[in-house]
Formats: structure tokens, sequence, C-alpha cells
């Protein structure tokens, strides 16, 4: 799994609420401990989900390995059909434009549930799960080893620290950066899921 198919799947586990959480952790009194606590959970969150898709993967394949050509396997077929539902549910959430009102307390919550929430988030959001389980299982149904999707892990990781970073990089001038970003994505980041969504069927679709 290349890094051009990496980037756009990392971004579907961190748009919407993944993103905007880290946002108001970043602009929060303790928003270096929270935020940090917040990447943790995430990590540990997707690292388990991927590892227990990838292990049933090969479970299901043998030695994991495809076979040749355009042939769809069992696994393939059940992540698309996964990846299917994750874009109904994009769409069906597109018109959504307010964020829940539990994310008005992130900025005083406690690195403990800052913790929570990004296991939580990136763990069972469905969209997250889905994409973490496609990518676990079509790892494992190429044969490929586990440690090609550690990348992915670290650029999601990397994705959800962003806002923390500019706040170290920025400093004051942040706080009035941070929110405009949050909006926009916010209010964007349902199309961008479902382009990429798209792209990675057509990845599964060729062969890829």
């Amino acid at each position: 799994m290349d890094f051009l198919t990496i980037l756009p799947l990392a971004f579907v586990m961190i748009a919407g609420p993944q993103i905007i959480s880290a946002f108001f952790f970043a602009t929060s009194d303790s928003w270096g401990r929270s935020s940090a606590a917040y990447v943790l959970g995430a990590i540990l969150s997707i690292t388990l989900v991927t590892g227990a898709a990838y292990l049933l993967g090969v479970g299901a394949t043998g030695e994991g390995d495809t076979s040749e050509g355009t042939h769809i396997s069992t696994i393939d077929a059940i992540i698309l059909l996964l990846l299917l539902f994750a874009m109904f549910k994009q769409f069906q959430n597109r018109n959504q434009t307010e964020p829940p009102k539990w994310m008005g307390k992130l900025e005083s919550a406690t690195p403990k549930f800052a913790f929570t929430l990004g296991f939580l988030l990136l763990g069972v959001f469905p969209s997250d799960l889905v994409t973490s389980i496609s990518i676990g299982g079509h790892t494992a149904d190429r044969g490929d080893s586990y440690l090609t999707v550690l990348p992915f892990i670290g650029l999601t990781a990397l994705l959800l620290a962003t806002p923390a970073l500019l706040v170290l990089l920025l400093g004051s001038r942040a706080k009035a950066l941070l929110p405009k970003i949050r909006d926009w994505m916010d209010s964007n980041s349902w199309i961008i899921s479902e382009v990429v969504l798209v792209f990675f069927i057509v990845i599964i679709l060729s062969g890829g």
C-alpha cells in the first residue's frame, strides 16, 4: 500500500468529529496533555482494529495470498460492502452542520477523557471502523506484512496531532486560525471522504 493510497485513507479516518475534537483539545488550557492523550488513544484503537482484521484475514485466506488477475476474493468482497456502507453513512450525515453538543465540553476535558474519546472515536465510529477493518483485511488478503499498515496508523496520528502542532508552532496566532480551519473541515469533510472511499474501491477492484 503506497503513500498515495495511505494519505487519502488517513484523511477519511480523521474527517468529521475526530479532527474537530482534536481542534477543541488544541485550544484547551491543557492542550498539550489532552492532545497527546487523544492521539495515543487513537493509535491504540486503530492498531487493535487493523490488527484484528489482519489476523482474521490471514486466517480466512490461509497464507494471505490472492488469486492473480482481477478476481475479487471473499475478503475483498466483504470489504467492498463495508466501504459502500461507509459511503452511505457519510452521505447520510452530510447535512449535519453543527458538531454534537458534547464537543463544547472538550476544551475543559481531562487527559483521561481525551484518551478515552480518541480510543472510541477512531475505533468505534462507523466510517473509521470500516476503514480500519478494510485496510487490515485488504493487507492480509494481498499477503503483505502487517508492518505495511504502520505508515497508515502513523499518518493518521500525525493528522490528528496537527492542531496541537500548529499551536506549538504559531502560539497565540493559532487561537484565531484553528476555529476557521475547524469550521471549513467540518463543512467539507464528507465530500472528500466520499471521493476517497470511491478511490479505495477502485484500488480493490483493480486488484491493487
